[in-house]
């Protein structure tokens, strides 16, 4: 078994092979040149977008810097948004679903690291996967870490740190997140509308 095969099947495995060093230097690469593109250049953005992550529905606003690992490991559904600053570590699949909003300065990680010292000095990681599903809001400086699913209509509050499952509509904030209330229609109230 390969060291990407024992990756995506969540066992520890060695990131420094050749191969998996090739993509993520390939990965990088494209990184660099998205966030080295003019802000006003939405075209080749879009080029490079399509070749980073996958985005079937070719809808991803994506504002630099950008950063990930591999790329491939990222799916987003419709209408998918960050801000800047976004860090994706994806060493294991990224799900995200439509309509989701991610503030600046976030970061969502598959990669963790054995806790003995001894393996961690071996250089093996663990890849587990992240998924957030649909009409998710993540405020700023988010910080989502690996196993962990998000459920839909779900907003996580500036700062959190994700360590675990956060179910369908909740607000959870904090270090660690928690759930602090049920999101309701009287919601749709927080903010006012302009009237003519």
């Amino acid at each position: 078994m390969t060291e990407k095969e024992k990756s995506k099947l969540g066992f520890l495995y060695n990131p420094y092979t050749k191969d998996l060093i090739e993509d993520r230097s390939k990965c990088k690469d494209l990184c660099f040149k998205f966030n080295s593109i003019l802000p006003s250049d939405i075209d080749n953005q879009r080029i490079i977008i399509n070749k980073l992550i996958n985005d079937p529905n070719n809808t991803a606003i994506i504002t630099a810097p950008f950063w990930c690992d591999y790329g491939y490991n990222i799916t987003v559904g419709k209408n998918f948004y960050c801000n800047h600053n976004l860090i994706i570590l994806d060493e294991a699949n990224v799900n995200i679903g439509d309509n989701v909003f991610i503030a600046p300065h976030c970061c969502i990680t598959t990669a963790g690291h054995p806790i003995d010292a001894q393996q961690r000095s071996t250089g093996i990681e663990i890849a587990l996967p992240v998924t957030i599903g649909n009409d998710v809001w993540i405020g700023a400086n988010v910080t989502i870490l690996p196993n962990v699913t998000i459920g839909n209509n779900v907003v996580i509050g500036a700062g959190s740190v994700v360590n675990k499952d956060i179910p369908s509509g909740v607000v959870a904030v904090g270090n660690s997140c928690k759930i602090i209330r049920n999101i309701t229609e009287k919601d749709k109230e927080k903010y006012k509308f302009y009237k003519v």
